[in-house]
Order: C-alpha cells, then sequence, then structure tokens
C-alpha cells in the first residue's frame, strides 16, 4: 500500500513538472521564444517579383526580393538567424496561427478580414495595382470596362481576387496559388488579364516582350503592405516596428526595393 502511494506521489511530482515547463513556454511572449530558439522563421510566397522570388545564387537556388531584404534586417535587429519557408500564399496565414512560422511577410494588405485573424506591423510601403495582358491585346484594354466578362487571372486569396470580384463586371476569375502559373496561362491564352501590383506586372513584363502593362487603373482600399503577427505578441510588433522606421529613417526601403528591382530585371 505504501508503494502505491509512493509510486502515485512520484507520478504527481512528474506531471506537475511538466505541467510547469509547458506554462513557463506558453508564459513566454512571441520575441522571448524567437530570441531563445535563436532564429526567426518567416513564411512568404516566392514568385511574386520584386517582393519575394527564386534566384540562382552561385549554382544555388536562393529566395531573394524586397521583403527578404526587410526580413533579414529585422532578423539582425533580433539577434537572430533567418529561416524562410516557401509556401502558398492562402495559406500562410494558418501556419502563422498554427506556429509553423514565426511572421508573414509576403507583400501582405492588412485589410481588415486579416486583422480579425492576426495582428500587423505599420504598412511600409504603398503599391500601386495593375494590370498584366498579352503584348498584341494591350490596346484592346483601356479601362475596367474592357475586362467586362473576361477570364481574369489572380493569385487565390489576395486582395487583387477581391478587387477582381468587386470593380469588373461579370469576371470569369481563376484564382492559381502562384503568380508564375498564372501568368503562364496568360501567355497561353487561358486567362484575357492578371491582376498583380503594378511593379510586379512590370517585372514580368520587363523579362518578357510577349506580356505588357495595361493603362487600367484599379482602386484599392487599402495599397499598403505590412507583416502579419500572431494576436497578441506586442513586444514582437513593437521590435519589427522599430526596424521598420529605423530602414524608413535611412531610406533604405527605397534603396532595398530598387535593388530588388533591378536584380528582378537582370534575372
Amino acid at each position: 500500500m505504501f508503494k502505491a502511494k509512493k509510486y502515485s506521489t512520484a507520478i504527481i511530482l512528474i506531471l506537475l513538472t511538466v505541467l510547469m515547463v509547458f506554462t513557463g513556454c506558453s508564459n513566454k511572449s512571441t520575441l522571448a521564444q524567437i530570441k531563445e530558439k535563436g532564429k526567426l522563421i518567416i513564411g512568404t510566397s516566392a514568385g511574386y517579383p520584386p517582393y519575394e522570388f527564386h534566384e540562382e545564387i552561385n549554382g544555388k537556388d536562393e529566395i531573394v526580393g524586397f521583403d527578404i531584404s526587410i526580413a533579414e534586417e529585422i532578423a539582425k535587429d533580433l539577434g537572430v538567424e533567418l529561416e524562410i519557408k516557401d509556401m502558398k500564399f492562402e495559406g500562410l496565414l494558418s501556419a502563422l496561427n498554427s506556429g509553423k512560422v514565426d511572421i508573414v511577410i509576403a507583400a501582405m494588405t492588412p485589410t481588415e478580414e486579416r486583422k480579425k485573424s492576426v495582428d500587423f506591423s505599420k504598412v511600409y510601403y504603398t503599391a500601386v495595382q495593375g494590370v498584366i495582358v498579352r503584348a498584341e491585346d494591350k490596346e484592346k484594354y483601356n479601362t475596367l470596362d474592357d475586362l467586362k466578362g473576361k477570364v481574369i487571372g489572380v493569385q487565390k486569396g489576395t486582395i487583387q481576387e477581391q478587387m477582381a470580384r468587386e470593380q469588373i463586371e461579370n469576371p470569369q476569375i481563376k484564382a492559381l496559388n502562384k503568380i508564375p502559373d498564372i501568368i503562364l496561362q496568360l501567355q497561353n491564352g487561358k486567362v484575357d488579364a492578371v491582376l498583380v501590383e503594378k511593379v510586379v506586372g512590370e517585372a514580368y513584363a520587363n523579362k518578357n516582350e510577349e506580356l505588357a502593362v495595361s493603362n487600367i487603373t484599379l482602386q484599392a482600399e487599402n495599397d499598403g503592405t505590412a507583416i502579419a503577427i500572431k494576436k497578441g505578441s506586442p513586444k514582437l510588433v513593437g521590435a519589427i516596428n522599430k526596424t521598420l522606421d529605423r530602414l524608413m529613417k535611412n531610406n533604405d526601403i527605397e534603396k532595398f526595393f530598387i535593388e530588388a528591382v533591378k536584380l528582378a530585371e537582370d534575372n
């Protein structure tokens, strides 16, 4: 009897110890957890130049771009290494909330709908929306009315998908996970136009004479770009905003963007 009681007491002590360990971990801020593991894991969706895209550097495939340069600065200020996870755009916020990544930096607009599930940093870049078409069709598409009933390519889960549904009359939406796949659909004549940020459209058009950016203007409720952070992480939000403030003050944001555009055009 005493032996059984002894074992029961030991088991209870072990369970209490495990519980205390897990409680201690859960009480640590997201920022503290990142610093403890020594790395910042970011989620992105490469294939969206100049923000994030694949590039062969010294014979090795790398993910580079405007957002990646900013992420590197954030990691540097936190004193940790940077790890990049490339995934489908529509799955980024789920990955963030499930703890697979620490932050999402992927040319993401902080819409009111997204703010319901995640927090955002301050806006670090404001974009202009554009429409890519086949070069031979550029003169056919000058206004939103010209896109009426057309097959419109968009990246799934983006603000451009929402804009296509709201601003184009009777659109036939073709939403795919990756921008390169949508561009291929445009080149093959399976979609009539692709909605993206104008600078992204220009990056693709500059590398392919079969493509062109039309003169169509789209209105977005919020064209700003920000970093998504798991809710309840005020210290991490503050640290990220501090880095962004430094980069803006030193004009590094503009420098990073110009460098990324040039890299996308040259390769």
